[in-house]
């Protein structure tokens, strides 16, 4: 979907964000939304909702399972996890946002794909499930919903593709920010010479994160930890690996790069209209503590295209913001710049002088950038009320699969290049490594015997 038809889509909803979104906090300020969550769900389209399963649900899913059940054209009908405990707390979620049936608990997602009943999936199970489970549900013949980064290796990413197109299917990635309606009109004007011929985006990423030190351990009773491997090659359970931990251990996660980078290296792609890279380099370390961090905390990932660079910078450890934000991108072109990285806009001349700025005016208009459950419940709404669209309407999402794939696999190129320690060489036409065959090791994985994915 370009740019025009994004914006079109947003004012065919015939409400805003706020009202996607509604909420006990949103009513307060704007009393003329002053109506149930259940009641909302009920104006339009009761009888043709589609029937979704959330899976993977203790944080991030379970915000999502709250922002599904809340639109007007979807029923949260099962949710799935493998730790009991995660699954009450998406259940009062669900509950809250107004959906008055209870949906149906599962453990293990393959009961949930056998499920006839079941239209689509949403997915924030941990990256080493990301691809194989999206193969799967296309094969299952559901629509998916997948959170970035969409697969935790290229080769698999390539083949989460061939499956959408292969059972055409809808798949979404959980780039949000395609679907913010004030970010698209800055697009808009970024492709249409705002500021001149743009040349190179900077994104940026910065926390305070801790040290992580894993140790021996006894799988918790509440945790199916075979489940939670899945694709992945056995290893013994260790303690402070789950639930979040994992993203810094290859095995499972993918590090900063594609946890956080994917989305702000999204935003920059699409502004930059650029597709696959013709080199890729990446510096970095981990320096702020020494423990049993796998990938850097601290890493500078440079993308060359054909026609523009850009440019990743990530300090997990050290939270001073750039430019006064969390995270964010400052396209470069030249007669001036745009910064943006949230549902708004400023556009600079070459002198550095604000000359347009425009912000979103919706209730949840900032950017919670470090918030893991949900930076911005607006986007969230707005990206799934979009999913829920295009299957409906039979079209591709506002960040189709393809595109959150070439998104992925530049970070994920970012990664190998860090890991083999120099430049890659890439073909522009396929993102294929080219010439290095220790990097091309790593464009693929092995798996647990049986849970090979397959198209």
């Amino acid at each position: 979907m370009n740019a025009k038809s994004r914006r079109d889509f947003i004012k065919k909803l015939g409400i805003g964000t706020a009202a996607l979104t509604v909420g006990a906090d949103i009513i307060d300020h704007h009393p003329a939304l002053a109506f149930s969550a259940k009641s909302y769900r009920n104006i339009i389209g009761a009888n043709e909702r589609i029937q979704l399963a959330t899976i993977g649900v203790n944080s991030r899913g379970s915000s999502m399972s709250g922002t599904f059940a809340k639109q007007k054209n979807a029923t949260v009908a099962c949710i799935c996890d493998v730790d009991e405990r995660a699954i009450p707390k998406a259940m009062k979620r669900v509950a809250e946002a107004g959906q008055s049936n209870t949906p149906r608990a599962e453990k293990d997602l393959r009961k949930v794909l056998e499920d006839k009943s079941i239209d689509a999936i949403y997915t924030a199970t941990p990256d080493h499930w990301h691809a194989p489970l999206t193969i799967m549900a296309c094969q299952a013949g559901k629509h998916v919903y997948v959170e970035k980064p969409m697969a935790h290796n290229p080769a698999e990413g390539e083949m989460a593709v061939a499956a959408a197109r292969k059972y055409n299917r809808v798949v979404q990635m959980g780039a949000q920010r395609r679907s913010a309606p004030t970010l698209t009109k800055g697009i808009e004007l970024l492709h249409q010479g705002i500021i001149g011929k743009v040349y190179m985006a900077k994104t940026w990423y910065t926390n305070t994160r801790k040290a992580t030190f894993l140790k021996p351990g006894t799988v918790p009773s509440w945790l199916d930890y075979d489940l939670w491997q899945g694709p992945a090659p056995r290893v013994p359970y260790k303690d402070g690996l789950i639930h979040y931990d994992w993203h810094w251990f290859w095995h499972w996660g993918t590090g900063e790069a594609l946890n956080n980078g994917t989305h702000e290296v999204d935003v920059a792609r699409w502004g930059l209209g650029v597709d696959f890279p013709t080199r890729v380099s990446s510096i970095g370390g981990r320096y702020q503590f020494q423990d049993d961090w796998e990938t850097p905390d601290t890493q500078v990932v440079t993308l060359e295209y054909p026609t523009a660079t850009l440019i990743w910078e990530n300090r997990s450890c050290n939270g001073r913001q750039v430019e006064g934000l969390e995270r964010g991108v400052i396209f470069y072109g030249d007669k001036g710049s745009l910064d943006t990285g949230e549902d708004a806009y400023k556009i600079y001349d070459l002198q550095g002088k604000l000359i347009k700025e425009e912000k979103s005016t919706s209730a949840n208009e900032g950017l919670a950038g470090r918030n893991t459950a949900s930076p911005s419940l607006g986007m969230d709404s707005l990206h799934a009320a979009d999913f829920l669209d295009a299957i409906k309407n039979n079209r591709q999402p506002n960040c189709d699969i393809e595109l959150g794939y070439k998104s992925t696999v530049a970070m994920l190129l970012g990664n190998i290049s860090w890991r083999v320690g120099r430049d890659l060489r890439i073909d522009p036409k396929n993102g294929h490594i080219v010439g290095d065959a220790e990097a091309e090791k790593l464009w693929s994985r092995s798996y647990e015997p049986g849970w090979e994915p397959k198209i």
